[in-house]
């Protein structure tokens, strides 16, 4: 029995031996694994801060990370020859890091070669975060297998333990002795394994940590990028608003001369006065509705009577080249969009078709049903499935590749040359759209024209009656005993507003803030029509109102703003019952408004 049970613990002793021999490999290919995808990650970070700032000390990192993985691979290859699962697995590894290792190695390629905006537009692909997250993945289920594989050696050691020390019970004391040392030696062991088993974890929290560090560099890097964003947006819009102010104060300062000296042929100055401020006013709307913060007046209406109503103003102003047809399908269904949006974003997508057919052509506008399905939905982010009404603006112009259509509907983005676009008519298309809940798509292929696809939600309901454009009918007088008191906290606004509207014919009171319009109000009953902006100090034109109507409650209101968020517009849309003109307006818009506002039922 003796000779039995040293026999055992010799083999006991050798099994612990392999064990540990089997635990090292274990540890060693678990920290192989990070120290190969640690590589990988210091040569994307390399790429990825070179590509942003230039600075050539971020290939630093690159070049510390990119020469050792093939032979990190290969080592791993070699730990894990045994291993069928995990030879299968660094095969899969492999080829991804490759094609990661590819796309980096272009990105600063095409950089030093000095195509930077190719080179930067690597950064927004998503591909290399997918292959990214890919090997995370795979060397995760490699760690996974190692730590069952542990623990397995674990399971084997202690029921070894245990069978030996059943032998010993039924030994000699001398076996005993002997097996009682076997058994301290196999728990001195295994309390090895766990202390390397929790240096393993230390290792590992300090690697999950750096991965933190490095997410967080990245953050600053995607944060710069974001930056220069803005200071391209800054940049177009100060440049197409400093030519629109030098066309407005130059002919101002002609005016003035002139008048000056008495002259009185001064009609060409104030109408290119008035045009600068028009080119102005729609550049701001088109700001607003490519960040989707304009106020939208969504009703329900038929796009078929509205495409109809717009044939002659397309054929006047896209002239006698262009052939303009519309496909009109039969039961369209009714949308909720802002009528006056929906004909902007059509002119402005048969203006650059036109545009696109610098010899003439055909532009077909043309009107369908359309069921989005789920598929689509999946593969377009934010665009739910479900029934929509298709408005496509299409030409047979020049067309455009698709690197330009990936880039259409940014902000101050243009192929026209220099003086003839703003870059913001398909953006001011894209933002009006999404803040109605819809989806536009280009489909372009060169030689062969474009055609821009609106998707708008279908609307349960009956259509409202089309009302005449204010602007083309002339303006409604006032009278004397219909008081309106004007709120506004800017002095040279409120002026102009008191001026226009008293040209109108009103009686026409006003105040800087609330509290002096609130005592204005007490001190004249017969005010008929507040007129506030909602933006001011202390207390907004919404608040006022409140406040004006628990005083009045048959008060008549009309809001004014340049832009606000959420006093009388919440989602994108004016409150119903809300009567609102934004900043700037012409008098013909003011006229048409005050009277509307005025003669409206109660809400």
């Amino acid at each position: 029995m003796l000779v039995l049970v040293v026999l055992a613990t010799g083999a006991l002793v050798r099994a612990h031996e392999d064990m540990n021999e089997k635990v090292r490999g274990s540890l060693e290919i678990e920290n192989g694994l990070w120290q190969l995808l640690s590589a990988l990650q210091d040569a994307e970070t390399g790429q990825r801060g070179y590509l942003l700032t230039g600075d050539p000390q971020y290939l630093d990192a690159y070049n510390n990370g990119a020469p050792h993985i093939p032979e990190r691979l290969e080592y791993l290859r070699r730990a894990t020859a045994g291993n069928a699962a995990h030879q299968q697995a660094l095969d899969a590894l492999a080829g991804v890091m490759e094609r990661r290792l590819v796309i980096i190695d272009n990105g600063i390629a095409l950089y030093a070669a000095g195509r930077i905006d190719e080179a930067t537009s690597i950064i927004g692909s998503d591909e290399g975060k997918r292959l990214m997250d890919r090997a995370r993945s795979i060397v995760a289920v490699m760690r996974s297998g190692e730590d069952q594989y542990l623990d397995a050696l674990k399971d084997n050691t202690r029921r070894a333990v245990r069978r030996l020390e059943m032998a010993i019970v039924a030994a000699i004391v001398a076996v005993i002795l002997l097996a009682a040392y076997a058994v301290f030696d196999a728990y001195r062991r295994s309390a090895g394994l766990v202390r390397t088993r929790n240096e393993l974890r230390v290792v590992n929290s300090q690697l999950v940590q750096e991965a933190k560090t490095r997410a967080a560099v990245e953050e600053q890097l995607r944060q710069s990028q974001k930056m220069e964003a803005m200071g391209q947006l800054t940049g177009g819009l100060a440049h197409d608003f400093n030519n629109m102010l030098a066309v407005i104060v130059g002919n101002l300062n002609l005016l003035s001369r002139r008048l000056a000296r008495g002259e009185t042929d001064v009609e060409r100055y104030i109408a290119q006065a008035m045009d600068g401020t028009e080119r102005a006013t729609t550049l701001t709307h088109r700001l607003l509705a490519f960040a989707r913060k304009q106020p939208l007046s969504p009703e329900p209406i038929e796009i078929n009577r509205l495409v109809a109503s717009m044939s002659d103003m397309l054929n006047r102003t896209l002239g006698e080249t262009i052939r303009v047809e519309t496909v009109l399908a039969g039961g369209l269904w009714t949308v909720n969009v802002d009528p006056g949006q929906l004909e902007n974003a059509i002119l402005n997508l048969s203006v650059n078709a036109r545009d696109a057919m610098s010899g003439g052509g055909r532009l077909t506008i043309e009107t369908a049903n359309a069921h989005l399905d789920d598929m689509y939905a999946a593969n377009h982010v934010g665009v739910p499935a479900g029934q929509y009404v298709l408005v496509a603006v299409s030409d047979t112009g020049t067309g455009m590749p698709e690197e330009v259509v990936a880039k259409a509907f940014e902000p101050f983005f243009t192929t026209k040359e220099a003086g003839k676009g703003t870059g913001l008519g398909l953006s001011q298309v894209h933002g009006f759209v999404y803040q109605s809940g819809g989806h536009v798509k280009i489909y372009s292929e060169p030689g062969s024209g474009s055609s821009v696809k609106i998707y708008l939600p279908r609307h349960h309901g009956a259509a409202t009656t089309a009302q005449p454009d204010a602007d083309m009918a002339p303006p409604p007088q006032g009278a004397p005993h219909q008081v309106i008191l004007v709120v506004e906290d800017d002095d040279r606004v409120r002026q102009m507003s008191v001026d226009a509207l008293r040209d109108l014919g009103y009686t026409v009171i006003h105040a800087n803030g609330a509290e002096a319009a609130l005592r204005l109000l007490d001190e004249h009953p017969e005010v008929t029509l507040l007129f506030t902006d909602i933006v001011m100090p202390d207390v907004n034109g919404r608040e006022l109102a409140d406040r004006a109507l628990e005083r009045r409650p048959g008060l008549k209101v009309l809001f004014t703003t340049g832009y606000t968020r959420n006093a009388v517009v919440h989602n994108g849309v004016v409150d119903p019952g809300v009567q609102l003109i934004g900043k700037p307006f012409t008098l013909y818009q003011l006229a048409h408004k005050v009277h509307e506002a005025i003669h409206a039922g109660p809400d």
